[in-house]
């Protein structure tokens, strides 16, 4: 699909009475702004990476709140609000400011519509395929979780969107949360021949035999180009254990550099890692990791407009992160000649639905996907008199909503929901339905819990959460946010040292006593002893608390006393 048959298919849309409000003319216009990007050089990849099984087009806000300490405070990607806009040189109130940041967000919600979409999105693959022959097409992971349908379906459905869509590689992170079994079955058979898994960081428990091909060598336009997969390090960490019983994961620098190394050997002329570090640990990596040309990441769910250029004692790499939930599509343009890589252009396409006819194909298959969950996906639970959102540091509205939940269904004094990043927004006056919910909580270990915990113990889970978050090593930090609490007040100093962020810890009005037992409510145990006691799914427990409701009005954050970051630019004012 070249530049004149997209505005063709554009106007089509229009005139079939798809979702442009504007005139025919003014939406080919804007389409052809936002799209038209000319191709350069000789090699081309397309990156989208954590969309979390959205298949469909949402609503996703971005943080106001991405504190970075340290080395990395007022860098990328610990940027907010207006100050990520003046670094991007974005104005305010536009398209690009809707996407990238969290400013305006319902109006400019209103105006610019949902994004993402794997029918739009396969709408852009093509266009831009069509002028970059040979492309390839990667998948940073976190890909086949994120939704009911993904699931209960076992990760067919997004195994199945994705080989439409045509992705050539990919690397992993939730997919593991399936099991070992699950995964390499998909790369045998479904994924077979047409989607690589590569990961040079996963290996077997016993002999570390190399569990996934660590690179894989393509041929673009005639220059050999590596891709060096980089699973997520912490998996067996931050997620359970037990489901990755046989394979370790880590960092593994120094094989990294091997893989480099070994890719170069074999006559690579472009190195690229595709990543799912978390943006931080990207740039640490770039910074010691020799012949990288790029490093394509993931996991932080980082919008980054700009790539990050970052010297080492090999030269410079290239890094960034595609943000997350299928609101955007990276491409990176490489001049390569004989000698490595020359020049780049990398641009960081948002996927708005408004602008990008849906591909007929993909919409078919999702539609026949979704078809047999439709009566469950749709029930109406509640309706949102406020926004709801997941993302940022400490506890988004959505995030508040399950914590309520939880209290009031366990009668709990205190409790707790993990500090994930994926989960998608919904606007004041909106349902929220079964699905919505599915949204925040389909994961393969939702068991709720209620456990007794002693103030010592609160503190310990909150202090060793901060550290993962705010460690001014990025090799120490997970990637994830805050664990969010209910009921519980307390003061986060992210800049103090490890064991001393946690302060003034209060439980209405009472200071929290150390050898005080409290009842903690959470959910999403990562110890396989929880899974056999097997508690009542999350997303029972917080549907039975909405459909009691019926009205939700705005939750009240609770969110901590904040010291030590006075003027950070990864807080909005």
């Amino acid at each position: 699909m070249d530049r004149r048959e997209f505005l063709g298919v554009v106007a089509a849309a229009a005139v079939a009475g798809m979702a442009l409000p504007r005139s025919d003319a003014r939406a080919a216009q804007d389409a052809d702004a936002v799209y038209d990007a000319p191709p350069h050089g000789n090699v081309s990849l397309l990156h989208f990476t954590d969309c979390h099984a959205q298949v469909l087009p949402i609503h996703f806000r971005e943080p106001s709140v991405n504190i970075g300490i340290a080395g990395m405070r007022g860098r990328v990607p610990h940027l907010v609000g207006e100050a990520l806009l003046a670094r991007a040189a974005i104005a305010p109130g536009t398209r690009a400011a809707f996407a990238f940041s969290h400013l305006d967000f319902e109006r400019l919600a209103t105006r610019y519509g949902r994004v993402g979409g794997f029918a739009h999105l396969a709408t852009l693959v093509k266009r831009l395929r069509a002028t970059r022959p040979g492309a390839l097409l990667l998948d940073g992971g976190d890909t086949w979780q994120g939704s009911g349908t993904s699931l209960w379906t076992d990760a067919a459905d997004m195994i199945a969107v994705t080989k439409l869509l045509g992705v050539d590689v990919m690397t992993l992170h939730w997919e593991c949360t399936y099991g070992q079994d699950r995964v390499l079955d998909a790369a045998k058979a479904e994924l077979s021949g047409q989607i690589e898994i590569v990961a040079q960081n996963i290996k077997t428990a016993d002999f570390g035999d190399p569990v996934f091909e660590p690179y894989t060598l393509r041929e673009i336009n005639g220059v050999p180009v590596a891709i060096i997969g980089q699973a997520f390090p912490y998996t067996p960490i931050a997620n359970p254990r037990y489901m990755v019983a046989d394979w370790t994961f880590g960092i593994q620098e120094e094989n990294m550099q091997a893989s480099v190394d070994a890719a170069r050997a074999a006559g690579a002329r472009a190195v690229v890692v595709l990543s799912h570090n978390g943006m931080d640990v990207d740039l640490k990596m770039a910074s010691r990791v020799r012949g990288i040309d790029a490093i394509l990441g993931g996991h932080t769910h980082d919008g980054v407009p700009q790539p990050v250029v970052v010297d080492n004692p090999g030269g410079r790499t290239i890094v960034t992160n595609a943000g997350s939930n299928g609101k955007f599509l990276a491409v990176l343009d490489l001049d390569v000649g004989a000698s490595g890589v020359r020049d780049y252009r990398y641009r960081l396409l948002p996927i708005f639905a408004d602008l990008l006819p849906p591909d007929p194909g993909m919409a078919a298959l999702i539609d026949t996907l979704r078809a047999p969950h439709l009566g469950k996906l749709r029930e109406t639970l509640a309706v949102s008199e406020g926004l709801l959102y997941r993302r940022g540091n400490f506890n988004g509205s959505f995030d508040q909503l399950i914590l309520d939940a939880l209290m009031a269904e366990k009668d709990a004094e205190i409790a707790f929901s993990p500090g994930f990043r994926w989960g998608t927004t919904i606007l004041p006056g909106e349902p929220i339905t079964m699905e919505n919910l599915l949204d925040q909580t389909a994961i393969t270990y939702p068991y709720t819990t209620l456990t007794r915990m002693t103030g010592a113990q609160i503190k310990l889970v909150l202090e060793d959460v901060a550290d993962n978050l705010f460690n001014p090593d990025p090799y120490y930090q997970q990637g994830g946010d805050m664990v969010r609490v209910g009921g519980l007040s307390y003061r986060c100093d992210p800049t103090a040292a490890s064991g001393r962020r946690i302060l003034d810890m209060t439980l209405r009005g009472e200071a929290i006593g150390a050898d005080k037992t409290y009842r903690v409510a959470g959910w999403a145990p990562v110890s396989e002893e929880a899974k056999q006691v097997g508690g009542e799914p999350i997303w029972d427990l917080v549907a039975r608390h909405l459909r009691a409701r019926g009205t939700i009005p705005e939750p009240r954050l609770n969110l901590p006393a904040l010291a030590g970051i006075d003027g950070n630019p990864g807080i909005a004012p």
